[in-house]
């Protein structure tokens, strides 16, 4: 059994481009899908420190929740997709399980990489992310041997505004995401 984890941002939903072709890219290795679907956050979380403690604490406690029967064990492989905030709760999660999983993280923030285990992920980031400075995540990226796609011009949703040169960028998203998956496969 192989099992994908969908963990999304607070605003970017799993039928969200990145994460609505990263789990299509994960179905088509094989993987069993499971969301975890955040609900409830307070609005004003950008740049207020406690309001973002209060969303990461209630994301990981809903994780908990929607995976409390996962059989782990079980899974040959593990892949834990995550956007934004959702980035932190997949590390956290995998630290506290103490589960070996593979990450791919979309818009990661710094926060990301003080839970993040070494070498076991790639990141995507945009330069014109509000969200977390490009030298936070090419440091976190570093630190943690985490290879790392950078995007320019991008915001936190890896989009410009251009639809042509937005779609080009998704295109290279997941095409590094589908190479990423296939040659750390079975790993």
């Amino acid at each position: 059994m192989k099992i994908a984890v969908i963990f999304p941002g607070i605003g970017y939903h799993t039928d969200k481009p990145l994460l609505y072709y990263g789990k299509k890219l994960a179905r088509n290795f094989g993987y069993e899908l499971r969301e975890v679907p955040y609900k409830k956050f307070k609005s004003g979380i950008k740049g207020d420190a406690a309001k973002m403690r209060e969303a990461f604490d209630s994301a990981l406690a809903q994780a908990e929740e929607m995976l409390a029967d996962v059989k782990w064990k079980k899974a040959e492989e593990i892949v834990f997709i995550s956007k934004s905030i959702g980035t932190v709760v997949a590390a956290a999660y995998a630290a506290r399980h103490k589960l070996t999983v593979r990450h791919v993280y979309y818009t990661p923030l710094a926060e990301t990489f003080s839970l993040a285990a070494e070498g076991n992920g790639i990141a995507f980031h945009g330069t014109a992310d509000p969200w977390a400075t490009d030298e936070d995540v090419e440091d976190g990226c570093r630190r943690k041997r985490i290879p790392l796609v950078v995007i320019p011009d991008a915001n936190h949703s890896l989009e410009t505004g251009d639809v042509a040169t937005d779609l080009e960028n998704l295109q290279k998203v997941m095409a590094e995401t589908e190479r990423w998956l296939r040659e750390t496969s079975g790993k």
